[in-house]
């Protein structure tokens, strides 16, 4: 697989759910301050009958109670943001409220929910001429299609996405396709390209101040070199010595990932100590990747796929159908 980094400006990482009253907040605001503004603001629509107001700040209501877990609340706050967003005619709003029921149902495991909300607000985004719901939601489906394991089919759509999202300088929806691209790469094996491109990722966010999305990548960096040690220590076959060393790599990664959660901030830049294995840049200059069988798990791993197998085209190919929310 060939990504191509060339002149490729970022700008500062923003929250494109948060709109309206809200665009003031920023990736890095707490769920608790998101939840907080946004119902404030929500509570002042509503009754002044701004339905455009009240379905931008309901979206982020929504987003909030679904990242805290808050699952009943997170789907009465995004349907009642598309009733509001019909109610004034907003195309882009609506697609967004849609975007926000699939993530949640994608978080459900209703995935036959999800291609449907997903497909819908694709089609809604770009009759609404709104360029960035119309990329988050084929990045939904992908999404779903990874954690499905349907790897083939949805490699080339986060090729396609990464591209998409490299043209228009987005950092946070390029962190986001690189470490889909890189959890690809690690579930099948091949550690080197998975960090390289957590590495991509982790360097993207931190300079585009995204708190949580270079902890995130963080800690994948540290994962990708605990499933290599993994490896090691099955393909050691009780070798004293070789089981040691990986075992000490592996108590260090532990014990990084147990003291850094995620999103907080300077302190998650120790999130992959020094003394862990693996160059900036590869594994390959560290010690263990001397071990026979490194060179094995690498191997003789092709690309995601062809166009013909598009996962996009296989999702969206046809009309999306109506969507009756009361």
């Amino acid at each position: 697989m060939h990504i191509d980094r060339k002149d490729c400006v970022y700008g500062k990482a923003f929250a494109p759910e948060y709109q309206g009253a809200l665009t003031t907040l920023s990736v890095n605001s707490s769920l608790t301050e998101v939840l907080a503004a946004g119902t404030e603001q929500l509570r002042a629509a509503e009754p002044a009958r701004q339905h455009g107001e009240a379905a931008r700040c309901g979206l982020a209501v929504a987003e909030a109670h679904r990242r805290l877990g808050r699952i009943g609340v997170a789907d009465r706050a995004w349907k009642a943001s598309y009733r509001a967003a019909r109610a004034a005619g907003d195309l882009a709003a609506m697609a967004w409220a849609l975007w926000s029921g699939g993530t949640l149902a994608r978080q459900r495991g209703a995935f036959a929910l999800v291609r449907r909300l997903l497909e819908l607000a694709a089609d809604l985004g770009e009759r609404g001429g709104d360029i960035v719901v119309r990329g988050y939601s084929p990045a939904g489906l992908a999404e779903t299609g990874r954690i499905q394991g349907d790897y083939e089919a949805v490699g080339r759509l986060h090729e396609q996405l990464l591209a998409e999202a490299r043209r228009r300088g987005e950092a946070r929806h390029t962190v986001w396709a690189l470490e889909g691209i890189a959890q690809i790469h690690r579930n099948t094996g091949s550690y080197d390209t998975a960090y390289a491109l957590f590495e991509e990722a982790a360097g993207i966010a931190d300079g585009a101040d995204d708190r949580r999305g270079h902890a995130w990548a963080l800690r994948a960096l540290a994962d990708v070199v605990s499933a290599h040690v993994v490896t090691l220590i099955e393909e050691a076959g009780g070798r004293t010595a070789a089981l040691a060393e990986a075992r000490r790599h592996l108590a260090a990664v532990e014990t990084a990932l147990a003291g850094v959660p995620p999103g907080t901030g300077p302190r998650a830049r120790a999130a992959v100590p020094a003394g862990l294995p693996g160059a900036p840049r590869s594994l390959s200059g560290d010690g263990l990747s001397a071990r026979p069988g490194w060179e094995r798990v690498n191997s003789g791993r092709s690309s995601f796929g062809s166009p013909d197998r598009s996962y996009s085209s296989r999702t969206t190919g046809s009309a999306p159908r109506q969507l009756r929310i009361h």
